[in-house]
């Protein structure tokens, strides 16, 4: 592996290493597409893009693609899927692939400055020094201590080679300031001789992460608290390139009820983007739900728009604290969600609400409250149609407001509506027919009494009400005795939207049909 000339290294980099502008941050977002987009991944995302537009920076999305072996087009899609749906843009995109020339041209910065050192031997091989009672490698004298001539001669002679950083071993301290966590330092003597580039001159994480970081002039890393370790190699390869570290914010972890860290190979879907959004959250609801996890608004309030969360976010505001997502661990085995096409005709879907933490499904419930019916009709009216149901934008619009205050999740307008959908209701049990305080007989005289009603009135709230209401009295019972029959025979169940309302919408010639099948139930 030859190493570039580092001639080139400041004609490359001159105009963008330039400070940021007084004032106006930068900050990245930087996946490795090795995977779905995570739950913890998007909060990180999110907070850099409160900061950014709370204080008029400059939102970057830098995908650290370098691990060609791990990268997938599947985990790319599902990270820009995931992003597209939060509906939050970046202003600036990169891939770390395309960059590398750059990268590999600050690693022969620091190595002409004698602050880094070709390793000739296997990775981790030969005599090593360890540290202490723990044992973990931490150099190869052979190799640190070669002389620059002979170190020339055999990588010209084309003996493949690691480049590793020249950390300091004696006295050296490390030391850097976290927005979250304060004051931190580290002994040099403490930090292994970590690889820049491979022995195929490909740089390493450490390495791309900064030369990225200076060249697009990151004024602010704000990510989670399990890359803190690495932060000490990260000051150490910006002070050797001759640049000033960024502010350093780390963020608590999300970890699951029992205090592990959230992962899908232990806790499955429930820690995906998308698993959320299929389940029917709404982005901003899950977005307020994400900023919560780990960062306290000054004003203590929880629900909040998304300007009002750019208007509260601060740094300062970061707990240290991990942050639980109090999902069910007893659903940590996948989260099943029929599809679309498997939900049609069914009554009563057994909603994957549960799994989820009781504070997300509080949010997104009371966000759905916020959004006006029309904007609300439109978010429910795919998932209706997706679930093969042949319903027009007029009637959606019609069914929307009757049953807003009863759904937590878009996806549960297939269970809470479901009998506006069907021609036919399923099966039910006919002794809910049967009105509170009454019996079978009673049911029946106000089925029959009902459909000679409803075959006359007009189909309008106030009609319906005052009709059903003289029935009752006719019959010498409670509104509510008259009502329960109806509504269980018309809707399928006792627990239903608002019943004039409800046969408003179904109209006159359904309300008929479904009374005279429960007659035949109840006779």
């Amino acid at each position: 592996m030859q190493l570039p000339d580092a001639a080139f290294l400041t004609d490359l980099m001159s105009e963008s290493l330039n400070s940021p502008p007084q004032g106006k941050p930068r900050v990245r977002f930087a996946p490795s597409p090795t995977g779905f987009l995570h739950v913890g991944s998007a909060r990180t995302f999110i907070l850099n893009w409160l900061y950014a537009r709370r204080n008029g920076g400059t939102m970057i999305l830098r995908l650290d693609d370098t691990d060609v072996e791990r990268n997938t087009d599947a985990s790319v899609n599902s990270i820009f899927e995931g992003l597209k749906w939060l509906g939050l843009s970046w202003d600036e995109e990169y891939k770390q692939s395309e960059r590398g020339e750059l990268h590999r041209q600050m690693a022969e910065t620091i190595f002409q400055k004698g602050l880094a050192y070709r390793d000739f031997t296997p990775a981790h091989a030969g005599d090593s020094e360890r540290s202490g009672a723990q044992g973990t490698w931490l150099f190869n004298p052979g190799m640190r201590e070669l002389s620059r001539a002979e170190s020339d001669r055999r990588a010209a002679a084309g003996e493949p080679f690691a480049l590793r950083f020249r950390v300091p071993r004696e006295g050296g301290v490390v030391r850097f300031t976290d927005a979250v966590y304060g004051e931190q330092m580290k002994a040099g003597a403490d930090i292994e001789d970590f690889a820049l580039l491979r022995s195929d001159g490909m740089p390493m994480y450490h390495l791309a992460s900064c030369a990225d970081d200076a060249d697009l002039r990151i004024s602010h890393i704000i990510r989670g608290q399990d890359h803190l370790s690495n932060t000490y190699k990260h000051v150490l390869i910006f002070e050797a390139a001759g640049f000033t570290p960024p502010q350093f914010a780390h963020l608590p972890l999300l970890v699951a009820p029992d205090g592990t860290k959230l992962s899908k190979r232990r806790h499955g879907p429930v820690v995906s983007v998308t698993t959320y959004r299929d389940a029917g959250f709404l982005p901003e609801a899950f977005i307020n739900f994400l900023c919560l996890l780990g960062w306290s608004p000054k004003n203590d309030r929880e629900q909040m728009s998304r300007q009002e969360l750019i208007d509260a976010f601060s740094l300062e505001g970061i707990n240290r604290a991990n942050a639980v997502v109090n999902f069910k661990e007893a659903t940590s085995q996948p989260v099943v969600i029929p599809t679309l096409s498997e939900e049609k005709g069914r009554n009563l879907l057994s909603s994957p609400e549960d799994t989820f933490d009781p504070k997300a499904l509080w949010l997104n419930a009371e966000h759905i409250r916020g959004l006006a019916i029309e904007d609300l009709s439109q978010r429910l009216l795919p998932i209706v149609q997706g679930a093969g149901f042949n319903v027009l934008p007029e009637r959606m619009l019609r069914i929307t407001p009757l049953i807003r205050e009863r759904i937590k999740l878009l996806r549960d307008v297939l269970t809470a509506a479901d009998f506006f959908f069907v021609d036919q209701l399923p099966p039910y049990d006919p002794a809910e027919l049967i009105p509170q305080k009454g019996d079978a007989a009673m049911a029946l005289k106000v089925l029959q009494r009902a459909k000679e009603v409803l075959a006359n009135v007009e189909f309008k709230h106030d009609p319906l009400d005052q009709g059903l209401r003289a029935a009752a009295q006719e019959l010498g019972i409670k509104a509510g005795q008259m009502f329960q029959p109806i509504r269980v025979a018309v809707c399928g169940r006792k627990n239903a939207p608002p019943l004039f309302e409800t046969l408003e919408v179904l109209g006159r010639e359904t309300t008929l049909a479904r009374i005279e099948q429960a007659i035949q139930k109840a006779g």
